[in-house]
């Protein structure tokens, strides 16, 4: 999400951010879709794509584009694209596993919070919008002390490493720098993760990430983010981690992080060799690293596309 790749459109285009209101609606249902998620009438408002527009007036397109024969159907609360009815019992069978998944999630959110450097914990992915499997990991974006992403990293690794032995798969994608929060790569799929993001720890740089990037609101302008009721200051009681800072502060630090950064980009892209992997989303930069090496952002844009391209069509 720190890292430049090939959907870089600094707003949504001009046929996405005009299209009428009807349009919007499938584009929003359509979106979801790739995750077999259906919405609600209230989901669909706030996630309206590239439009702002009143919740009455979406719930009267919900019904227009719901009419016999077109290219949406409504299955009690919810809207799902035509066709794709049984989203809405995957929806309820992955929340039930979400609910199951949270307490660990805090727990290790909160661990996580107190080592060194770590400055923002939060949970990013399916988990962010209770649509999980049994097996999913828990996708989090870590924000480090400027300088020292690469040490943070380490840290976070140990941790998820440690954890993976007791059951748990904590999937740390994303560790930005807290002096470098705009993110480069501004995407439908982008603003999404940003904005349905739980921050979990680190309440003040969560506010700094979403000032940094207020070109999220142009592609979802009715998307409020909200600030988890338990966002917590990340290093409160944490005097190991205040120790660890303040020893590694200046020159021996400085030393110290580039020499991390180089081992773990090296393996890091022996890894992308090994896997004779094409295209990829993955950066391993001072001050970001992403570990999307599938190009995961522009498959489910280009999945998104080709939904959006058959609803209308089918109208």
């Amino acid at each position: 999400m720190a890292a430049s790749s090939s959907l870089t459109a600094t707003s949504p285009s001009a046929r996405v951010r005009d299209a009428p209101i009807g349009d919007a609606v499938v584009r929003t249902l359509a979106y979801a879709d790739v995750f077999d998620y259906p919405l609600t009438a209230a989901e669909t408002h706030r996630d309206l794509v590239g439009l702002r527009a009143s919740f009455e007036e979406v719930v009267a397109a919900l019904g227009d584009e719901a009419a016999p024969g077109g290219p949406v159907v409504r299955i009690g609360l919810h809207y799902a694209l035509a066709g794709r009815e049984a989203t809405v019992a995957t929806r309820m069978r992955r929340e039930a596993v979400a609910t199951r998944m949270w307490p660990r999630a805090r727990r290790s959110a909160r661990a996580l919070a107190a080592l060194p450097w770590v400055r923002m914990v939060a949970v990013t992915g399916s988990l962010a919008v209770n649509s999980v499997e049994d097996d999913a990991d828990i996708d989090l974006m870590v924000v480090a002390a400027p300088g020292r992403v690469w040490m943070c990293r380490a840290m976070v690794i140990a941790f998820a490493r440690a954890a993976s032995r007791n059951g748990l798969a904590l999937c740390p994608n994303y560790v930005l720098s807290g002096s470098a929060l705009s993110l480069d790569d501004r995407s439908l799929y982008t603003a999404h993760e940003l904005l349905q993001m739980v921050p979990l720890a680190g309440r003040e740089t969560y506010l700094r990430l979403l000032d940094a990037n207020r070109w999220a609101t142009e592609f979802l302008p009715n998307r409020a983010a909200g600030v988890a009721a338990d966002t917590a200051s990340p290093r409160a009681g944490s005097v190991a981690s205040h120790l660890v800072e303040r020893l590694l502060r200046g020159r021996a630090g400085n030393a110290l992080e580039k020499r991390v950064a180089r081992l773990q980009a090296s393996r890091l892209r022996r890894k992308i060799r090994r896997r004779q992997l094409g295209a990829t989303e993955a950066a391993f930069e001072d001050d970001a690293f992403k570990g999307h090496f599938d190009a995961h952002g522009a498959r489910i844009l280009n999945a998104w596309e080709s939904r959006v391209r058959a609803a209308i069509r089918d109208r």
